[in-house]
């Protein structure tokens, strides 16, 4: 335990160290703070609320989920560089890399929501921010985490090669697309209410609005309706079942590495470049 968690702060501290990382850090950030300048004025229709307002909870959600498909590729370049197998060598070291790997991407998550939540607080108008309202921004972020980030790694078992990971993005994005982020999920079509409704991405976003919005914001919402413990229910049965199912998915891919196989997709990697 102790010795993951070393790890992981000795990522994370690197992640701030490296110039392709931070940049990456800060990039979607911006990109989002641009998009709610411009919403940030903007009615969501009849309502007389913000659409700018609206809008910065589901993102800072969608950040959070999004930690996901960060942790799946850290997990498939590990595996792809013999990282995995070295800490499947050490007593304990799957364990140790796992816990060092979900503080380094949680905590790089918590400094992009920081650096996203930050100045948006002050570019849009309209949110709550009382003492409640941030005891529900801490718990349905660490619930949502929960959830999210053992899906990542059961991601990055599956996908043998960083280039692979590509074929993650499409569905994120249609995932994103139903969950109501942008805007609450009722301006959708029945159908796609329904779906997006069994999404982790939905309930982050729903819990986020919940917590930075005022009470009268909820008349978008299904039902009217911010549905805190329908938000618990849901986001802990894919926590649960994330925590179930990633540990015999990574304890078998892991039992499958060998340094041949490593070896192989270092020469195929190697072939590519030449």
């Amino acid at each position: 335990m102790k010795t993951g968690w070393q790890r992981g702060l000795i990522e994370l501290r690197q992640s701030f160290t490296n110039g392709p990382e931070l940049f990456s850090h800060f990039l979607w950030p911006v990109l989002m703070l641009a998009a709610l300048f411009f919403l940030r004025h903007r009615d969501f229709g009849s309502t007389g609320f913000l659409l700018g307002a609206l809008a910065l909870p589901g993102i800072l959600g969608m950040n959070a989920a999004m930690g996901m498909v960060s942790m799946s590729q850290q997990l498939t370049a590990d595996r792809e560089d013999g990282t995995l197998l070295r800490a499947k060598a050490v007593p304990n070291g799957m364990v140790s890399y796992l816990i060092g790997k979900v503080v380094s991407v949680a905590g790089g998550l918590l400094v992009d929501l920081a650096i996203l939540l930050i100045p948006g607080l002050l570019l849009v108008d309209g949110l709550a921010l009382g003492s409640a309202h941030w005891f529900t921004l801490v718990w349905v972020l660490v619930l949502g985490l929960v959830a999210t980030l053992p899906i990542g790694a059961v991601l990055g078992s599956v996908f043998t090669t960083a280039r692979s990971q590509g074929l993650i993005q499409l569905p994120m994005l249609a995932l994103i697309a139903v969950s109501g982020i942008f805007y609450p999920i009722t301006a959708l079509p029945g159908w796609l209410e329904g779906i997006g409704q069994l999404t982790p991405v939905y309930w982050m976003g729903l819990g986020m609005r919940s917590a930075l919005l005022p009470g009268e914001a909820v008349v978008v919402e299904v039902g009217q309706s911010w549905r805190h413990l329908e938000t618990a229910a849901v986001l802990g049965l894919w926590a649960v079942a994330g925590l179930l199912l990633a540990p015999v998915v990574l304890r078998r891919m892991a039992r499958r590495e060998s340094g041949s196989k490593v070896a192989e997709r270092r020469e195929r990697a190697l072939r590519r470049v030449a």
